[in-house]
């Protein structure tokens, strides 16, 4: 390795993940089925990907952790939350994306991840029921017990959690997942979202319209020194006072939404019509999804919070103002319907209409028949390992150089920062970042 300033990858690391359905227990088996060699972590950059560094007679294309010193398999600890009680081993055999050969080997391992108790408002996810979820204290004037706590007694709980899991399995580092349910759409509120001060009055007042539960995650693992990964489109730590947070406790966050199979299409396919400069008419997104994700994106609020990060990512790549002779008003919509007998096992249609020499019209179909979870697993193991690298080298608040693995990747809107979709664009700005913590020239242009 070149001269670099990172710390190393000692001891254990601890991720602990908010959910332990279908996408939690596909990540959690495959690390486990892996470090034992029986199977392979098909799909995750940090293990396959390599990366040029040098040029000319120097240049040499070298894995991440040849570069840059990752956490190994082995050290890895995992933790979950979750509002059913079921282990990871019932877990993953209820969510039937695996199968029971392939689960049963590290049944034991499984067996051992319990979720704690969820902070959960089932305001926010309707159509989840279950009852595994931390309770409020009493409320002497009221005679009664709360059955929600209030935001900030949910803070105080899983800052609790954290400082447990982490001395009980004597964790060095934690990273913290968000791998559960979309929420309701919240919108960002400048006069609670604004400051780190004004978000805290809102928690402390128990603001539950402003304040999701997801918020609380990302302020208990922010302030107990874990970065925050947020992999649904919530809006979590989407706004300036998360932001605030995140360099006060000098942690890195990322987000917004695991990037998996329609938008990952997207994003690559779109910016061949742009190089190619032809013309979009529009573009017709839809999905069938049958499992807990499906369930709870059938409600109408926790789809708006989908559709959102959904939509953003054309507008970036195919700019009216760059090319007004190609890409001006075109048809951008996208459904997701829920389909229970195709489980996790998502299907997407794109139609794309598009138009060439002297405006004729042509057409693009795109049909991928995709496994969710499994292609949601790799990309939670890369935000981790990536997420845990850039907090040993001193890297704080929005993690840009993650936005590839993400539909709908942060920047500060509040400056007028546009966010980079361009797949490509993506992935130069992750080899630079392993290139600069790595000690070597970030030295790929970005086009």
């Amino acid at each position: 390795m070149a001269e670099t300033h990172v710390k190393p990858a000692k001891g254990k690391l601890g991720i602990m993940v908010v959910g332990n359905g279908a996408v939690a227990t596909t990540f959690m088996t495959g690390v486990l089925m892996a470090r034992k060699g029986l199977a392979k972590p098909v799909g995750a950059m940090t293990q396959y990907d390599k990366i040029r560094i040098g040029k000319g007679n120097d240049k040499k294309y070298l894995h991440y952790k040849d570069i840059v010193p990752l956490a190994d398999l082995n050290d890895i600890v995992f933790g979950t939350w979750d509002v059913y009680p079921q282990n990871s081993y019932q877990a993953a055999v209820y969510a039937e994306v695996l199968k029971r050969e392939d689960i049963d080997p590290v049944k034991d391992e499984l067996e051992k991840i319990v979720p704690l108790k969820a902070a959960f408002d089932k305001n926010y996810a309707k159509r989840l029921d279950g009852d595994n979820i931390k309770r409020g204290e009493r409320r002497e004037e009221r005679g009664e017990r709360e059955e929600i706590p209030t935001r900030w007694e949910m803070v105080e709980l899983l800052r609790e959690d954290i400082k447990q899991f982490k001395a009980k399995n004597s964790c060095d580092r934690i990273v913290v997942l968000w791998a559960a349910s979309t929420e309701i759409y919240v919108p960002v509120d400048m006069n609670v979202h604004d400051t780190l001060e004004h978000l805290e009055k809102a928690m402390k007042a128990d603001d539950r319209e402003h304040v999701a539960p997801s918020m609380c995650y990302a302020y208990a693992a922010l302030t107990e020194g874990c970065p925050f990964i947020m992999g649904a489109p919530n809006t979590t730590v989407d706004i300036p006072a998360m932001w605030e947070l995140a360099e006060k406790t000098k942690m890195p966050i990322a987000g917004k939404d695991f990037k998996t199979g329609q938008t990952l299409v997207k994003s690559g396919f779109a910016p061949i019509i742009g190089t190619r400069c032809l013309g979009l008419s529009g573009w017709f997104s839809t999905n069938i999804l049958g499992n807990r994700d499906g369930l709870v994106l059938d409600e109408p609020a926790n789809f708006h919070t989908k559709e959102v990060s959904k939509l953003s990512t054309l507008e970036t790549i195919l700019k009216q103002e760059e090319q007004p002779d190609l890409y001006t008003d075109y048809f951008h919509k996208v459904r997701i319907n829920y389909y229970p007998p195709r489980n996790d096992n998502k299907e997407s249609w794109d139609n794309i209409d598009i138009f060439g020499w002297m405006g004729y019209p042509m057409q693009v179909k795109i049909n991928f028949l995709c496994r969710d979870s499994i292609l949601a697993a790799p990309v939670c193991l890369d935000l981790c390992l990536l997420m845990d690298l850039a907090a040993r080298d001193g890297r704080y608040g929005i993690q840009r150089f993650l936005s590839f693995f993400l539909k709908s990747p942060m920047h500060d809107y509040t400056q007028g920062e546009e966010a980079v979709n361009n797949l490509y664009q993506q992935h130069t700005m992750l080899k630079n970042a392993i290139r600069e913590i790595g000690g070597y020239t970030a030295d790929e242009e970005i086009d």
